[in-house]
């Protein structure tokens, strides 16, 4: 009897698994290119309107550009946040809102070069301040890009398979 028991609970948390790896995979790379959507548009628009608690950081990091001022940059910076999240609404666009996000990335990690101070407590690349923290997170943003793309190119060829 406990065989048979043992085997009912098996069939059951097989079939409950199952059906949450369905829903994980066919909701998962919508809510990815939503909440990239919402917080990028989100978080942009914050830096022309001068209410982002980032803008000090970002405008100390792009100070030493030869061309533009801190305020000009702080306001492109936004506004192209703002593209990327219209950009990953739409499933069309996402690749093109991947690209523009890898670019905003790069300019996005300079303040641990260019702000160690800031960045890091003590000087020690080990012990990252809040904003080191900040910066460094996006790495998870980074990956879900990524996973993101990697999902778009096996849709497509699962979409030519089938044609």
């Amino acid at each position: 009897m406990k065989e048979i028991i043992k085997k009912f609970r098996g069939e059951i948390i097989d079939k409950i698994d199952e059906g949450a790896i369905k829903v994980m995979k066919n909701s998962s790379s919508i809510a990815i290119r939503l909440s990239f959507g919402v917080i990028f548009i989100w978080f942009g628009l914050l830096k022309p309107l001068h209410l982002s608690p980032a803008e000090d950081l970002l405008k100390a990091t792009v100070a030493w550009l030869p061309f533009g001022s801190p305020e000009i940059w702080l306001i492109i910076i936004g506004w192209w946040e703002v593209v990327i999240g219209i950009c990953f609404l739409f499933k069309k666009t996402t690749r093109l809102a991947i690209i523009l996000l890898l670019t905003q990335m790069a300019g996005t990690f300079m303040p641990l070069v260019f702000l160690p101070l800031v960045t890091f407590q003590s000087n020690n690349i080990l012990l990252p301040t809040l904003e080191g923290q900040y910066i460094i997170k996006n790495l998870i943003i980074i990956s879900a890009a990524l996973v993101l793309g990697g999902e778009i190119n096996r849709q497509k060829k699962q979409d030519i398979k089938y044609k």
